[in-house]
């Protein structure tokens, strides 16, 4: 039986669990017959209809909430599926819940999902394992799609920890090169890192509040006193800080790059990285609670913003300054979130959201991109191989050029009206230090998007001459044109303002708008900020215009690198963070691991175990010399007891 949902919403609709399923009984048909299935196209097609029939299910629901009465804020669907655990006083349900923040996510999972899994039957064609990875592929996405929808802590860990596994399994699908399977290993143990964290966060819901349903929880949070407010979301934000790739869980994201490029794509904008920026907007109010980890929140999204921004400067694999670009863009996300939460604003909130969607349209667009560009040149990845790829990859370079515009956030393409909108909340909610911040990782966002269109799609060829560059069929750039359609309107028709239709959705969510209290610094008006930001823009692009495209530019790429070669090769190391995590916490994990098997295991363990067996096989030995099975010495045994016997007697008679 459904229940009510609280607030005053509507029983949840038979259909809405059929949207995790379908992709999750896609996955199982796809690894249970995949010899039959493997055939030609015919994964890519089944893979492409499932998550295709769940995109076609949610806009069945968002059509539901749109229809629904009331305040903004009760228009939800709720209830549980089905009973799923009944231990002692433990009852779980699988607890589903579709509001306008599940209805957003829900439709970038599915409709980019939908247009991923659709490039991927072109992209991946030729290789052996196909049906494997198309159902990996819906595996994920159902994981996501589980995760989402999830109404209490329980099911939301669940989906968490199979969008972990299923990254495992697709970034090292081609585990028969090293560096795939190193980096399916990395990703996996950096993220259960920060899921120790999460699992932690949630136990402590449980042990104060006895449940873990949202609507319960959430209702009673004011409860919360001492030291467990600042505890709670200080731990959940542990765990998106490892799935979102935030500063300093951050490492496991660039190598990820080494399994197939719609793998990147799924990864960086459709699931698993905006697990995190989700998990924090819904729990928003534990952050609310707790002044200090509202203000992590923020500095730490702030810091990854211009940091990885910093790093993504100095990379020539064109799926790694894309890698640096998602963690930066990621940044600003919770950014945002942290403001919204510092000061009460569903602004904030809401900007990190509308941010998350565009994001998902451009960075598919670019991951996808760069995945044709890399198809043209038969896998190669290096920027600097490449160049005036323009005139062969049409299609590919305008989609690409589209995508390039829109992150860079010149108008009027989407990324102008989100990432302003949080550069702009964060400034008049008196968070200078943050904004100058973020206006730095914007400014050098522009210059390393810029850099790698020049490099690639401009000036002239450096391929190899045993090379020759052709367009991608068109089930490949077809999901391109759409994506760029998309991050081309998608800012405008959402939030052309703040009074645009993702915010009046999403704001009734994060409750009554605070005053910040604080006099923004300078008092620059809305319009300045703006105009500040495309400035910023246009700096970057110019910046990069003079080192890669104009007469000159390279005698001046030459005389930094000259005078800056050391920082630069710092910097490009990702500030040599790697090399300290493994001197730091991989070398002598190792050698502890070294220790105990080949020392303690092997001659402690081991030695204690095969001693005893010595010491038996010894006794047994000299047990076997008495059954000689000669029957003079069995007599001789006999009479010299017989004979200890009287003696003994004899002894005690006298």
């Amino acid at each position: 039986m459904v229940r009510l949902a609280a607030q005053g919403g509507t029983e949840l609709p038979g259909y809405i669990p059929l949207i995790p399923f379908f992709p999750m009984a896609g996955a199982l048909l796809l690894l249970l017959f995949r010899r039959s299935i493997g055939r030609g196209r015919w994964a890519g097609i089944v893979a492409s209809s499932v998550i295709g029939s769940s995109f076609v299910l949610t806009l069945m629901a968002v059509g539901n909430l749109m229809t629904m009465t009331g305040a903004p804020e009760e228009r939800t669907l709720s209830g549980p599926a089905y009973e799923w655990i009944a231990a002692g006083g433990l009852n779980v349900a699988m607890t589903f819940k579709v509001d306008a923040l599940t209805a957003v996510m829900l439709l970038i999972v599915t409709g980019v999902g939908t247009l991923i899994h659709v490039y991927s039957i072109g992209y991946m064609e030729h290789d052996e394992r196909k049906a494997t990875y198309f159902g990996y592929l819906n595996l994920f996405a159902g994981s996501m799609l589980l995760l989402v929808l999830a109404n209490n802590f329980l099911v939301l860990y669940v989906g968490w920890e199979l969008v972990g596994l299923c990254s495992y399994l697709l970034i090292s699908f081609w585990y028969f090169k090293p560096e795939a399977a190193a980096a399916g290993k990395k990703a996996f143990l950096v993220n259960r890192i920060g899921d120790v964290g999460f699992l932690i966060g949630i136990l402590l819901i449980y042990a104060h509040f006895g449940t873990l349903d949202f609507d319960e929880v959430f209702a009673r949070a004011t409860e919360l006193q001492g030291a467990i407010v600042t505890a709670i979301p200080l731990l959940l934000f542990v765990g998106a800080v490892g799935k979102s790739a935030q500063v300093p869980l951050h490492v496991w994201l660039p190598d990820a790059m080494e399994g197939p490029t719609p793998v990147s794509a799924l990864i960086h904008a459709a699931t698993m990285v905006t697990a995190g920026v989700y998990m924090v907007a819904r729990t928003h109010v534990f952050f609310e609670a707790s002044h200090t980890a509202a203000l992590t929140v923020a500095t730490i999204g702030a810091v990854t913003a211009l940091f990885a921004a910093t790093v993504a400067c100095l990379q020539d694999d064109i799926k790694r300054v894309l890698a640096y670009s998602t963690i930066s863009q990621l940044g600003f996300m919770f950014l945002a979130v942290g403001v919204g939460a510092l000061s009460h604003s569903p602004v904030a909130y809401a900007a990190a959201i509308f941010h998350l969607v565009t994001h998902a349209f451009f960075k598919a667009l670019l991951f996808l991109g760069a995945g044709s560009v890399m198809h043209a040149l038969e896998g190669e990845t290096n920027m600097k191989k490449m160049g005036g790829l323009i005139k062969t990859l049409p299609r590919t370079g305008w989609t690409f050029i589209v995508g390039w515009l829109a992150i860079l956030g010149i108008p009027p393409l989407s990324g102008f009206f989100s990432k302003d909108a949080i550069l702009v909340s964060t400034y008049e909610e008196g968070w200078f230090l943050l904004w100058l911040i973020a206006s730095a990782a914007a400014l050098l966002t522009a210059f390393y998007m810029s850099r790698q269109v020049f490099l690639v799609f401009f000036g002239k060829s450096r391929s190899s001459e045993d090379v020759h560059p052709h367009e991608s069929p068109s089930i490949m750039t077809g999901p391109l044109v759409v994506l760029a359609g998309l991050a081309a309107i998608s800012g405008m028709w959402l939030g052309l303002t703040h009074a645009g239709p993702i915010f009046r959705l999403l704001e009734p969510l994060f409750g009554v708008h605070e005053e910040a209290g604080t006099e923004a610094f300078l008092g620059i008006p809305e319009a300045g900020l703006v105009m500040i930001a495309v400035a910023l823009s246009v700096l970057g692009m110019f910046l990069a215009w003079r080192l890669y495209l104009a007469r000159g530019g390279e005698e001046r790429r030459a005389a930094l690198q000259e005078r800056w070669s050391g920082l630069a090769s710092f910097v490009r190391s990702g500030y040599r963070l790697d090399a300290l995590y493994g001197a730091l916490f991989v070398w002598p994990g190792k050698t502890i691991a070294n220790v105990a098997a080949y020392a303690f295991d092997v001659r402690v363990i081991d030695g204690a175990v095969n001693g005893l067996a010595v010491s038996i096989g010894r006794s047994a030995e000299g047990v076997r010399r008495v059954q000689s099975g000669l029957v003079r010495r069995y007599v001789m045994a006999m009479l010299t007891g017989a004979v200890v016997l009287l003696a003994l007697f004899i002894a005690r008679a006298n």
